[in-house]
This record gives C-alpha cells, structure tokens and sequence, in this order.
C-alpha cells in the first residue's frame, strides 16, 4: 500500500510541474506576462538576459530548499525536491511550446488555471513547488494562513516588481492570472465537495428542527449552550446542508422565529449518512 501510495503521488508531483512549465512556456512568456515567486524571479531574468527559467528555476530553489528545511517536515522535503526536479526538467523541455491565441486576456485566464491547477495538486499529495511556496508552509504551519492567500501574498510582492519590465498593462494581466490561479488552487487543495454548516439559537428550536428533518430531510444536531450573561441554558442547532439548500433553510428559520440568531459557516469534505461516504 506505501509502495503504491508513493507511486501515485509521484505521478501527480510529475502532472503538476508539467501543467505549471505548460502555463509559463505556453502562456506567460510568449505573452510577456510577470508570475510570482521564484518563477516570477527566472521570467524576469529571461526577459533581461535570456537565462535559461529551467536552470534558474533549479539554482535559486535549492537555495532556498536550504533554507526551509529547517521549518518543513521531512516528506514535505522530499517531495518538493522532486517537485523542483521536475519542473525546472519541464521547463527545459517545454520551452518551444506554443498555442495560436492573440487574445491576451484568455491567455492570462489559462496560465491562471494551469497555474493553480499544477500547484495545487503538488501541494495537495504533500509537496511545494519551493521558492515562495515555501513561505507560504511556513506561514501555514506558525501563523496559520491559509495557503492559498499566503503564496498571493508573497507573490505579488515579486509582480509588483516586474512593473518596471512588463509594464502596467501586462502587471494588471497577470494580476488577473494570478487571482485566477488561487482561486483554482484553494478549490484543488481544500476539497471537492462544499457544503454549509449552520448554527441556529432559538426559542423555538424544537419547531425548527422538526421542519428541516421533515421538509429537508437532513438531521439535526442538538449541543448544549448557556447564555453568558443571562446564564441561561440554551440548545444550539448544528445543520450541515448543501449550498442549493441553505435559502430553503433561511425561510423555515425566519417563518419559524424571526428573532431567531443564525450562523453560517463554509464546510469542506463532509462525509457521513446523507453526503459523501469516508474512504479507507
């Protein structure tokens, strides 16, 4: 089971630089937009002195893989060294790719989407793609950002620097790519399947919850509160329900008890009776 665990992701390490070396030779360069990070860095030195991205890609990672691993467990290690190893081979390989599109801003859309796709599978089995990603499991682990707007973050930093080469119509596109490219990597890396948990404290918690069990056929979970200042007992509803759902809920919820005091929280995976079943 290890044996066929570390082949698989191996494969997807292998998948996820090659969609991001597609996105940079196929999208970014020929369209002389900027990227962030470590990638963001050997675009920038190709654009001033032609240096080959793959090898620049390989030299300043493993600097930078010296320097963070002291911070990351070792499989993350592992993993991202063969990441790297990949996609600076990808990079090389794939430098005399092209697409026939003139249209810069569907372009910018795909680079954004292979992008998030490659980086997002990589970080998903475990690994990084060094450079800035790095940082961003850094921030992770001890300030607890979420990954996704923490390699944005330390992203933009380096865009904002391509201003000066690019120009600032090109740095507007490649805004547009980067936003593209989190939002389809926090939708690779945090899961498949959104769903909605709901708290509900009423005085008429009992009319409430009969209503969603039998108009929307979903359970109910009674916790017991108490009110902190009027140190009464109070029972809190706990609903988990699909997106498509929730404006029914509202409805029963405001016909019910317009007072009544209503949280929504975003849910990802959720598995059990009535949603997905829990894989061994």
């Amino acid at each position: 089971m290890q044996l066929k665990k570390l082949s698989r992701d191996l494969l997807i390490l292998m998948l996820g630089s090659f969609l991001f070396a597609l996105a940079v030779n196929v999208f970014i360069i020929p369209n002389e937009l900027g990227e962030g990070g470590v990638t963001g860095v050997t675009i920038i030195l190709y654009y001033l002195f032609q240096w080959s991205p793959g090898l620049m890609n390989l030299i300043i990672n493993a600097l930078l893989l010296l320097f963070g691993y002291r911070f990351l467990d070792r499989q993350l290690i592992v993993y991202t060294i063969i990441a790297v190893l990949f996609n600076s081979l990808f990079l090389h390989l794939t430098r005399d790719w092209s697409i026939a599109s003139n249209e810069m801003i569907v372009n910018a859309i795909f680079g954004g989407v292979l992008t998030g796709i490659g980086i997002g599978i990589i970080i998903q089995v475990g690994g990084s793609t060094a450079g800035t990603t790095i940082l961003a499991r850094i921030a992770n682990k001890y300030l607890d950002w979420n990954i996704s707007y923490a390699l944005l973050f330390f992203d933009l930093i380096v865009v904002f620097s391509s201003y000066f080469i690019i120009g600032a119509e090109r740095l507007m596109l490649t805004i547009i790519m980067l936003y593209v490219a989190t939002k389809v990597m926090d939708f690779i890396i945090e899961g498949l399947n959104p769903k909605k948990a709901v708290t509900i404290i009423s005085i008429h918690q009992d009319q409430i919850a009969e209503r969603v069990t039998l108009e929307m056929d979903r359970g109910v979970t009674v916790l017991q509160g108490k009110g902190y200042y009027s140190k009464e007992a109070k029972e809190v509803l706990y609903i988990v329900i699909t997106k498509q759902e929730l404006p029914n809920l509202k409805k029963i919820v405001k016909a019910t008890d317009e007072d009544a005091f209503l949280t929504i929280h975003d849910v990802r995976d959720v598995f059990g009776e009535g949603f997905m079943k829990l894989s061994k």
